[in-house]
């Protein structure tokens, strides 16, 4: 009996649907508006969770970034911007720690250092690339970050010392100028210098799967050589790499002692440095993520309440045009309870359809985003799809409770002289 009371609900309220097709789409708008935010938003931010993941992964767990003042995340003070900077003595005496396998120290010249934009051209054969990075670093760069070389080999320790003219091109230079022909041998010009290629490196992975990782656009030479072309160029980044995870907090309080003594640091005051790890990238986009996830519940919060505020007021509409109706099935006996369930029941189906067409037009915008030029790697969630019409039909059954109470409540031989 109650099954088919719900079914003949569920009938009607379709029915009231398709005879007030453009009333029924406007008071569902918000409804669809607040799912396709929740569908949409959220199988971005999935997506782009797994892909910073991966890219974080593809640095790996056993690496240390130390510089002499903080970059992720926070703004550096007046006192930081001061702080001595970090030198090759402090990278070779890193690398003498006990747990450290390689340890590199690089500089980079760049036009912005905000956003580490390039500024060098790079030219070959009348080819030419603007923008490019210019990078010094030791022969130990490849070790420390696990970059493959898809040709050549990288400088040595004795290029370095004597400020040799070679350099190790990034996968994208080395298409751009040489397409798929060997680059090993080949002279380009770097700043209206020559420098002959010994090596090219593989491609890199992007944080967000769709650009170009900029260090696909480098130029790399050996520190010396970079020193002799921007002798500007102080701040000094170094990587150490350690032999075993399980190491990874010896290995932080080491690098930090050896520090502290190398750079005359006492012991009641702070470091005068700065230790990261790929750890804090993904706390960084962990606070970025929770951001963007606070202002999908905003958008999706405002257009559900939009919705439910249109669907109690068509429900009461409803109630209004379909007052003698009500007084005469009050008369044939429905009791309260069948009202209440009718219209309740209504309202629900009202806000389920919103929640099934909002799901849909999340998933369309998320199929758009992923073959976008760009390539964001947005992947719809199961999750979010269920909550988004969970939440769709609660909407309903909350702002439809009061009009459903009101029908069950009249009186019938008023409704039934209501005109």
């Amino acid at each position: 009996m109650a099954q088919g009371q719900m079914r003949e609900s569920i009938k009607m309220a379709l029915d009231t649907l398709r005879t007030n097709k453009l009333r029924s789409g406007l008071t569902v708008l918000g409804i669809v508006i607040g799912v396709t935010s929740v569908i949409a938003i959220s199988s971005i931010i999935n997506g782009l969770n797994n892909r910073v993941g991966d890219f974080v992964s593809s640095l790996g767990n056993n690496v240390f970034w130390v510089f002499h003042l903080p970059v992720i995340g926070v703004r550096p003070t007046t006192e930081q911007l001061n702080r001595k900077k970090l030198t090759l003595d402090d990278v070779i005496a890193l690398r003498q720690l006990p747990h450290v396998l390689a340890a590199d120290g690089g500089k980079q010249y760049v036009k912005n250092q905000q956003f580490r934009v390039g500024d060098a051209s790079v030219k070959y054969n009348g080819k030419k690339i603007s923008g490019a990075l210019i990078q010094g670093s030791t022969s130990q760069l490849a070790d420390t970050q696990d970059i493959p070389l898809i040709e050549g080999r990288l400088y040595t320790d004795g290029e370095d010392q004597r400020h040799a003219k070679v350099v190790v091109i990034g996968h994208d230079t080395w298409e751009e100028l040489f397409g798929t022909d060997p680059a090993v041998g080949k002279e380009i010009t770097v700043e209206n210098a020559l420098y002959t290629v010994i090596g090219v490196f593989d491609k890199r992975k992007s944080p967000f799967g769709g650009g170009k990782n900029p260090n696909d656009n480098a130029i790399f030479l050996p520190l010396g050589t970079f020193e002799n072309i921007h002798p500007e160029e102080k701040n000094m980044w170094v990587s150490v790499k350690f032999d075993d995870q399980k190491n990874k907090p010896l290995v932080e309080e080491e690098i930090r002692e050896l520090l502290r003594v190398r750079r005359h640091v006492k012991v009641e005051a702070e470091d005068n440095f700065e230790i990261f790890g790929p750890d804090s990238l993904a706390r960084l986009w962990g606070q970025l993520s929770g951001g963007l996830f606070l202002f999908m519940l905003a958008v999706s919060s405002v257009g559900l309440m939009v919705g439910g505020v249109g669907v109690m007021n068509i429900m009461l509409v409803s109630v209004t045009e379909r007052t003698r109706e009500i007084g005469i099935r009050k008369a044939l006996g429905a009791t309260k309870k069948t009202i209440l369930t009718q219209f309740t029941t209504e309202a629900v189906t009202l806000c389920a359809v919103g929640g099934v067409i909002g799901v849909l037009v999340g998933a369309v915008i998320t199929w758009i985003v992923y073959f976008l030029p760009i390539g964001l790697p947005a992947t719809v969630s199961p999750v979010w799809v269920i909550v988004g019409f969970s939440v769709a039909c609660g909407i309903g059954l909350l702002f439809g409770i009061y009009p459903a109470w009101k029908a069950a409540n009249l009186d019938p031989i008023e409704a039934l002289r209501y005109e």
